[in-house]
């Protein structure tokens, strides 16, 4: 591919303490992520440098658009509809008898219904890091009725990562295991079935979250010091290696006007007040001109394939 391709510029000062599950709205010209220990979602028009929050009622875990132009945001163990400011309607409470897990990845899925994973809580009650003993997570679909499905037995560390292939294929990750996993995904059924390696063992940090080109490559943010995206091929294969001005990315979208610039959310969690000195853009938002483009985001209620 060639590349169009520059080096990564710094685009908002965030200073999210974990920025996740970043998005593209193209009717508002603007980007959407959530600040998870923040508590708080973020809108931005990348061009005005136009800024606005809003504080979430718990923690804020992901964020994805809707049909009818509102939002759908994971919380700590509800998925709620959200309007832009207005109040959060609960529609599903995932895992209800499970005090000590939480959600994570949330993003809407091609069939309309909001796919969520969970975790082993890692965030203690005053918000510090706290370890994780256990493979506590699992994924689940939310559909517009707030019917919640299992989609498998299968347990994850922390879930993370959510594409779906033009060939039914759903691509997810385990970041605890540094696994990028593929799975049959059956439409008919919502099920995901025989799950087999995708990208495994890159040695810069941990995979976190991800989104497609339209040239089908995924591009992963490699979290926990690894300070880069890497591009990877519909077989699995690495095809390149985009280093960023921050140790851990986290969530990546395409947008602008011809959703051919790629922005990158990062987080600033367990880090020392003497390396913020030193690296104060660490929870920023970051742009890349990567040479490709992508496509838009789903929206809860609206089938795209």
């Amino acid at each position: 591919m060639d590349s169009g391709e520059k080096q990564p510029g710094f685009v908002f000062d965030a200073q999210d303490i974990v920025g996740e599950s970043l998005l593209w709205d193209e009717n508002r010209k603007t980007l959407i992520w959530v600040d998870i220990i923040g508590r708080r979602i973020h809108q931005l028009d990348p061009g005005t440098r136009d800024h606005r929050s809003w504080p979430t009622p718990d923690l804020a875990t992901s964020i994805g658009l809707r049909k009818d132009g509102g939002a759908i945001v994971g919380l700590r163990k509800d998925v709620a509809l959200w309007d832009f400011g207005k109040a959060f309607r609960t529609i599903a409470t995932i895992e209800p008898d499970s005090p000590d897990t939480r959600l994570n990845e949330g993003i809407v899925a091609p069939d309309g219904s909001f796919w969520v994973g969970t975790m082993e809580n890692n965030i203690d009650a005053d918000d510090r890091p706290r370890d994780i003993w256990r493979d506590a997570g699992r994924i689940y679909r939310v559909d517009t009725a707030g019917i919640v499905e299992a989609l498998s037995a299968d347990r994850f560390g922390i879930t993370n990562t959510m594409v779906w292939t033009a060939n039914d294929t759903f691509i997810t990750a385990d970041t605890t295991k540094n696994q990028i996993f593929r799975y049959h995904w059956d439409r008919v059924r919502s099920r995901i079935t025989d799950r087999r390696p995708f990208f495994s063992d890159f040695p810069r940090g941990l995979p976190d979250g991800s989104c497609m080109d339209a040239e089908g490559y995924v591009w992963n943010c490699r979290v926990a010091g690894g300070g880069c995206l890497v591009r990877i091929s519909p077989d699995g294969v690495l095809d390149k290696v985009v280093d960023l001005p921050c140790s851990w990315p986290t969530s990546c979208t395409f947008g602008g006007e011809n959703f051919d610039i790629l922005f990158v959310t990062s987080a600033r969690f367990t880090m020392s007040e003497r390396h913020l000195q030193a690296n104060p853009q660490e929870g920023g938002l970051f742009a890349v001109r990567a040479g490709v483009r992508g496509t838009p985001a789903k929206r809860f209620g609206e089938i795209t394939y």
